[in-house]
């Protein structure tokens, strides 16, 4: 059995929270500024790139980033693997944290944002072939999906004591305990509609999408890969929160986790590889130009977890590295698909102006700032915490990441 999860408690507002802090500010300024001056003026958008750093990143790479959630309920509840459940609390919260802010990036991104609410309730306006349509209602969906699997965690810890607060908490629990299980079925479903129609939605651009991303199989590609990067995001989040809050880590668990998401990315590269030598395309990829290189990358960085997932055993910095380099390779592939693959024509351009880059920063930090006070006050994270001293168990971590 796993410890049952239980509050950080600390200290929120120390030196480096602070800095995040500040960050997350400016951030939400200039998100300010963005309303008051309109897109023209703070971003480098154009009529040939209506998409930009916050589509491709926040949003498209952002969402596959946060499927941590998905992928381990896919885990947990359809397979049954049972011992994986002390990760799926932490995850469903960078979940949350992350489709959330895919949701703010969509809401500054848009022309006319006051007009954001009329999408899930004018049905009669619904256009039924649209795909973005399809993304948009389950994106939004499985936000409010997401928050409800999360709060046990919240019911947990305002259910303490004898106050109105604690007595309605305990009253809803074993409600939400029946309703549960439809709440993890919506949330296997809706992800995995929209995380394959995010890739059947940049095929719908046809020849401006370079050859060497333009396939049919999109669609599975962005599911595929949203898997793995939502298993390798897991590895990431759980090691950094072990060894930022002095916490034993667990390796073996997170060592199978990573062989998962290794299997999963190297059945991509194999379906990438074939469909582009069945198209006969493959030599595309042997130009000795930018686009191949990129293409390569991707490839190589998302083949990377087998060095760590199969290596030796109990070593938490090379399933750090494997992690992080999947996750690096599956975001490069689709910021490419979405914004560096993509030629709208001659004459256009498109390089993210420094408000965006700002803002997208601002809003990562926000979402850290979110989860670090979450996981204080709430109980999320799985184990106990450890009885050694903070800084003999930071020195063991630190001696373990830096090990090769």
């Amino acid at each position: 059995m796993h410890a049952h999860a239980q509050p950080i408690g600390g200290t929120l507002l120390n030196r480096p929270y602070k800095v995040i802090l500040a960050l997350a500010t400016l951030g939400i300024a200039l998100i300010v500024w963005r309303f008051a001056a309109g897109l023209g003026a703070t971003t480098a958008l154009s009529d040939g790139y209506p998409w930009g750093l916050w589509i491709a990143f926040d949003v498209v790479t952002g969402t596959a980033l946060a499927c941590g959630g998905y992928a381990m309920a896919l885990l947990v509840y359809v397979f049954n693997k049972g011992r994986y459940h002390p990760l799926v609390r932490p995850a469903v919260l960078t979940s949350a944290l992350g489709y959330s802010i895919a949701g703010l990036s969509v809401v500054i991104d848009v022309g006319r944002p006051w007009y954001i609410w009329r999408v899930p309730l004018y049905f009669w306006h619904w256009n039924l072939n649209s795909a973005l349509l399809e993304v948009a209602l389950c994106i939004m969906s499985y936000v409010f999906v997401l928050w409800i699997e999360l709060s046990p965690a919240f019911l947990e810890r305002w259910g303490t004591g004898e106050g109105k607060v604690a007595r309605v908490s305990r009253a809803i629990s074993p409600w939400l305990d029946k309703v549960l299980v439809w709440i993890l079925a919506l949330g296997v479903l809706l992800p995995t509609m929209h995380q394959s129609s995010l890739g059947s939605l940049i095929v719908l651009t046809g020849p401006k999408l370079n050859l060497l991303w333009n396939t049919a199989f999109l669609p599975l590609l962005f599911l595929i890969s949203c898997l793995a990067m939502g298993y390798a995001a897991v590895v990431l989040e759980s090691t950094l929160a072990n060894w930022l809050f002095g916490r034993p880590m667990e390796t073996k668990l997170l060592a199978k986790l990573e062989r998962v998401a290794a299997w999963g990315m190297l059945g991509f590269v194999v379906l990438r590889l074939a469909d582009l030598a069945w198209r006969g395309h493959f030599a595309l990829a042997l130009r000795a130009d930018h686009y191949a290189v990129l293409f390569w990358l991707e490839n190589l960085l998302m083949l990377s977890p087998f060095w760590a997932a199969f290596g030796p055993r109990g070593n938490p910095g090379r399933l750090f590295r494997g992690a992080m380099f999947l996750v690096l390779g599956g975001a490069l592939f689709r910021f490419d698909t979405y914004l560096v693959a993509f030629n709208p024509g001659p004459g256009w351009h498109y390089f993210p102006s420094v408000q965006e880059i700002f803002v997208t920063l601002g809003l990562v930090a926000l979402e850290i700032a979110i989860y670090i006070a979450l996981v204080r006050q709430f109980p999320i994270l799985g184990a106990l915490p450890s009885r050694r001293p903070a800084e003999a168990v930071h020195q063991e971590e630190r001696k373990w990441l830096n090990a090769s």
